[in-house]
């Protein structure tokens, strides 16, 4: 075992003896100084775990070493020990970023749980949670089975997600793995769950089904706008219901959080199709038929997602929503900061929907770029990088602003996306999809078991690019690879982030909505 070395600063240093005596039996190592210049070049000399600081001292006062220390130091454990409990003194210390204090006089006890408590934290939280999800494990997995409804499959992933959030904090790298297990337990049977009853939902035989991608706006954003308050609609491209969690406490500094729930998006998972179902209020096959100058097909070239404006108009007239309303595409941090700039001007508006980007982009740039891949090469870290993108985002200033208005914010994406792993083959001509979740054309050949066939793509208000088209769907971590290049493909693409298919982490995502704190 390590010895954790503890340096000790305190003018009346001497009698402090039984306290040092005390430690170094319990196997501490004490370094000891009584004035803090001294104890300042000490640290220039060797490593110590943690230090104690007398805050009144002759010459270099507490505070002021503290200072001195934290410059050169500044992730080292200071515990600031003091005779007063004057506010300003202990403002003074903690605004200078110590670990604890402690009121003289200390007993050995004292230092010990401090001890325990700033330098075993860690450790200890990262057993108690492993413990807890031992004890959860069992609870989840019986939980787990393609028989539950739809909200009963809401509960479970949500477990998972909390789950996954607190042990990626855990030392215990095997419990990751049980949960990853899991978790991939859970997709197998969602899959089957989803593909029992994924058409009956759309052609109404189910009573039981969720809110999708093209009843969104009529059942959850529609009943918002009878507030009095402006309505913020802030869409985030492939969000995922852990990026969300992840991101939560950041705006829970501004708002309160009204709602926290998920939907269900429509297949495929994939901006063209879910995207444009949110803002028409219609499956795909109704957007093409009711408005076909807004909707283009698989084969059909330039941007799918150019008409989400118009769409919206068309849905608000379609239910008699006469207000007024804005909608923005941020692409970029220029147009970001710009749209920041013209917030103040949206605030006649009654809704008022912005989409942002970002996190789409990040996805597809993990997987061209090579720094991207290296920076976000697990989960853990895409969820980290998201966090850093977010914290120094236009988005967050966006948020910033409405916190200080008496306005509703909705949080909500369009679809989410797996880190896939599993190649599975398929073949088709050349006029097929590139989509690596999902695949559309005449003649695919595949392994039945390996996907989710809609063999009518009517039968999912999915449009057919020719008479004997059909849709295949990976299912899992699973991802499509052509015959040929076959190794090739399946190194460059896996571990990447892809979205169309069937998984709890594409279809299953955020719907949230805020409200400023009072």
């Amino acid at each position: 075992m390590v010895k954790t070395n503890i340096l000790w600063v305190d003018d009346e240093i001497d009698l402090l003896k039984p306290h040092i005596i005390f430690l170094k039996e319990k196997g501490y190592g004490v370094d000891t100084s009584n004035n803090g210049q001294e104890a300042v070049e000490i640290l220039k000399k060797k490593d110590f775990d943690i230090v104690f600081l007398d805050e009144q001292m002759p010459g270099l006062s507490g505070i002021e070493t503290l200072m001195k220390m934290k410059s050169d130091f500044p992730n080292l454990p200071i515990v600031m020990i003091t005779k007063s409990e004057e506010e300003t003194i202990m403002e003074d210390a903690i605004g200078s970023n110590i670990s604890d204090y402690l009121i003289k006089p200390v007993n050995p006890n004292q230092i010990l749980l401090c001890l325990k408590k700033n330098l075993e934290t860690k450790k200890l939280v990262s057993e108690k949670t492993t413990f807890q999800y031992q004890q959860e494990f069992r609870n989840i997995g019986m939980e787990i089975s393609p028989r539950l409804n739809h909200e009963e499959w809401v509960e479970v992933y949500k477990k998972i997600t909390y789950w996954e959030l607190k042990l990626e904090k855990s030392q215990d790298e095997g419990m990751n793995q049980v949960l990853k297990m899991q978790k991939d337990e859970a997709n197998h049977a969602f899959a089957k769950f989803f593909e029992k009853n994924y058409t009956d939902w759309l052609n109404n035989k189910n009573i039981d089904k969720p809110v999708q991608s093209h009843n969104l706006i009529k059942e959850k954003i529609f009943p918002l706008l009878n507030d009095d308050r402006p309505l913020f609609v802030i869409l985030i491209d492939n969000f995922r219901y852990d990026q969300w969690k992840v991101l939560q406490p950041v705006l829970e500094e501004y708002f309160r959080v009204e709602k926290d729930e998920i939907y269900f998006s429509i297949l495929p998972t994939a901006t063209q199709y879910a995207r444009n179902s949110i803002f028409s209020g219609l499956l795909p096959t109704e957007i093409e038929k009711k408005y076909p100058k807004y909707w283009m097909n698989e084969d059909e070239e330039g941007t799918k997602n150019n008409y989400e404006g118009e769409l919206l108009g068309e849905l608000l007239k379609r239910y008699g929503r006469d207000i007024r309303y804005s909608y923005y595409k941020v692409l970029n941090m220029t147009y970001g900061r710009k749209l920041v700039e013209s917030l103040p001007n949206l605030m006649v508006n009654k809704l008022n929907f912005i989409v942002y980007n970002f996190v789409d982009m990040l996805s597809h740039a993990r997987t061209e770029m090579e720094m991207i891949r290296e920076l976000a090469d697990d989960e853990k870290a895409y969820r980290s990088l998201t966090m850093q993108w977010f914290q120094h985002s236009p988005l967050l200033d966006i948020f910033k602003f409405l916190a200080e208005k008496d306005v509703n914010v909705v949080i909500t994406t369009d679809h989410g996306s797996i880190r896939v792993g599993n190649p599975v083959k398929i073949l088709g001509d050349r006029n097929t999809n590139t989509n690596l979740r999902y695949k559309t054309g005449k003649a695919l050949k595949f392994e039945h078991n390996e996907v989710f066939e809609i063999r009518n793509p009517a039968d999912a208000f999915l449009p057919k690019m020719n008479v004997s088209s059909n849709y295949v769907f990976c299912m899992n971590d699973d991802f499509f690879a052509y015959p040929n290049n076959y190794n090739y493909y399946v190194n460059y693409y896996k571990n990447t982030f892809q979205h169309g298919g069937v998984s709890i982490e594409e279809i299953m995502i955020p719907f949230v909505v805020m409200k400023r704190k009072q």
